[in-house]
């Protein structure tokens, strides 16, 4: 299915406009890069601030719970930001936001505080939602419209790049001092060193010339803007969002409890730290799976690619959850490489002829992110429930994964309002 024009570059970047767009691709492969490791980062958190402050699977669920809160919180404000500012300043707002997040790790060690722990990083999520709200849409403009999900698809890789060394940067950091004396001091320095590059790349992103983006509000759309009023009557939008939804939900989930599942004695009895690897080679699989997928998806329909991959990450997490070893770690692990197109896919097709509503949608989308918080907490209530435990607890990605399956297949179809 291809996808309609989203916007067009105005008038004022048409002299260079090809350098413009891929100096615009350069630099938000950066932005992403960063968005993916930040995020990625919570995966290796969880477990640490399980342990220092002797928490159960829900208590400890709290960590993703404030970070994709954000999403529900701040997502719809951060459009109007982005309508407001513009692209570039909002992207510039969102880098000093997470800046600020990451700082406020200071005084949550100093009090030894959970609560000032979850509050830093509500505040980190607000930047980054602001950056997502942001950048995703850009991408699907900048470009040919037909293109649009193979072009943030190879920008979501940066992404997964950044996933992929997330977990070797919390391991030499932060769980290598989960044994040692002043351990609770692990998470001062790379916060630190996060924040500072941060704000550098805010700096330099302040200092460059990007395309802007307007309107196409007098390209075709799938209905006229008389019916639609706001994004909100587009059908294919809102299931989209649930797809959003399913989909981080599910990949957070898995992400989230990956050490503490490889820890298990019957799954592969790990240590902390070397558990923590392969949740790196997790999000490794979504890095390979979307550069290969920027490639298939100029060939196969995009949501023909969506259910295959969502159909063969519940046959993963069913083989897992029923069996031991080294199948039961390498499927589980797998499901990484199937989630890669997922995200951009879904955005892709649900932002589909939402001509001048594409802000106010990019926004609805990111919001659907909350999945993130939601989902995680579901799955830690089984795992802390009796007579079931965290192994069937993943049970609740592979519900997410079948509602993507339907979407993919039919549900981007449907009709509008």
């Amino acid at each position: 299915m291809a996808i309609a024009p989203q916007g067009k570059i105005s008038a004022s970047s048409t002299p260079g406009s090809n350098q413009n767009y891929k100096t615009a691709l350069y630099s938000l492969m950066v932005l992403f890069f960063m968005m993916g490791f930040i995020t990625c980062l919570n995966d290796i958190l969880v477990p640490y601030l399980k342990k220092m402050f002797d928490l159960s699977y829900t208590q400890a669920s709290m960590i993703q719970f404030c970070f994709f809160g954000a999403y529900a919180v701040m997502s719809i404000p951060s459009s109007m930001i982005v309508e407001a500012a513009g692209y570039k300043r909002g992207m510039i707002l969102g880098f000093i936001g997470a800046a600020m997040g990451c700082l406020l790790f200071f005084p949550a060690v100093t009090l030894h505080s959970y609560l000032v722990f979850l509050i830093a990083l509500f505040i980190l999520a607000t930047g980054v939602v602001l950056l997502q709200v942001a950048a995703n849409p850009y991408v699907s403009v900048l470009g040919p419209p037909e293109t649009a999900s193979a072009r943030l698809t190879l920008n979501q890789a940066l992404n997964s790049v950044g996933t992929f060394l997330a977990p070797f940067f919390g391991i030499y950091f932060i769980l290598s001092a989960l044994n040692k004396a002043g351990s609770t001091e692990a998470v001062k320095i790379p916060y630190l060193i996060i924040a500072v590059v941060l704000l550098v790349i805010a700096f330099i992103l302040s200092r460059m010339t990007l395309p802007e983006i307007v309107s196409n509000e007098g390209e075709d759309t799938t209905v006229s803007d008389a019916v639609h009023k706001s994004a909100w009557s587009y059908k294919h939008l809102v299931l989209g969002a649930i797809g959003i939804f399913a989909y981080v939900g599910a990949e957070v989930s898995i992400g989230s409890y990956m050490v503490n599942y490889l820890e298990m004695k019957d799954v592969a009895g790990l240590a902390p730290e070397i558990a923590a690897k392969y949740v790196a080679f997790y999000w490794g699989g979504a890095m390979v799976g979307r550069f290969l997928g920027a490639y298939i998806l100029n060939i196969f329909k995009p949501g023909y690619v969506l259910a295959v991959n969502a159909a063969l990450a519940i046959l993963l997490i069913l083989l897992s959850i029923n069996t031991t070893g080294a199948v039961a770690m390498y499927s589980i692990i797998l499901v990484g490489l199937c989630n890669s197109i997922m995200f951009p896919t879904i955005f892709t097709l649900a932002v589909h002829g939402l001509g001048k509503h594409t802000k106010q949608g990019s926004g609805i989308l990111s919001t659907a992110i909350v999945g993130g918080a939601i989902i995680p907490v579901i799955q830690a209530s089984l795992a802390d429930s009796p007579g079931i435990g965290l192994r069937i607890a993943f049970i609740v990605p592979a519900v997410c994964y079948l509602y993507i399956v339907w979407f993919g297949a039919k549900g981007h179809e449907a009709k509008d309002v």
